[in-house]
């Protein structure tokens, strides 16, 4: 499925580098005004404009009328990535039985450690429940938020094509071994 736009939030490809506590301050931190020491700048990650304050998103800043702007329809305030659209669009895209909370995280885009924060933020916003099985249900806010994602990202409504399992150009990163070479000392171990 053809992606129509660059124009909204994303996440780091490298948050698997960094440590847990880093990881939970930098997302809790996300939204949050920040302003420029005395005599230095932020650029603007939409405008590229040079600013005095800016709302902080993964070490990006956003000039206020830009992060309004990036922020997708029915979504409250609260921004919303390709992770989101792929945690809502699995708990709405259901034909059985709701996805389980761990199968979800897994499959979301990003490592478990952030999806299982963004898990627990949407059910905070009200665009989801978790039962007591541990299994996702969205609600008619987080149809929403939702649907305001997909049409960002995509252009149309939300269809179970757009979410990351069920594509096929989804890459699936291995380990690269270095070939041994014959004149290696042996292993003492």
């Amino acid at each position: 499925m053809e992606k129509t736009t660059q124009h909204y939030f994303q996440y780091p490809r490298n948050l698997h580098e960094i440590d847990l506590a880093t990881l939970v301050s930098m997302y809790r931190d996300r939204g949050i005004p920040k302003k420029a020491k005395p005599g230095e700048y932020f650029a603007c990650a939409k405008t590229g404009n040079l600013i005095k304050e800016g709302k902080w998103w993964f070490g990006q800043y956003y000039e206020q009328k830009a992060w309004d702007q990036t922020l997708t329809k029915g979504c409250e305030g609260y921004p919303l990535t390709e992770v989101e659209l792929n945690i809502l669009g699995m708990a709405f895209a259901v034909h059985d039985e709701a996805p389980k909370r761990d199968y979800v995280e897994q499959h979301s885009g990003t490592i478990s450690k952030l999806s299982y924060m963004i898990a627990n933020d949407l059910k905070e916003f009200g665009f989801l429940s978790i039962d007591d099985q541990k299994r996702l249900l969205i609600t008619p806010r987080g149809e929403k938020a939702l649907q305001g994602v997909a049409r960002r990202i995509y252009g149309k409504k939300f269809h179970p094509d757009m979410l990351r399992i069920n594509q096929d150009d989804v890459v699936r990163p291995t380990i690269e071994r270095a070939p041994k070479e014959d004149n290696e000392q042996a292993s003492l171990f």
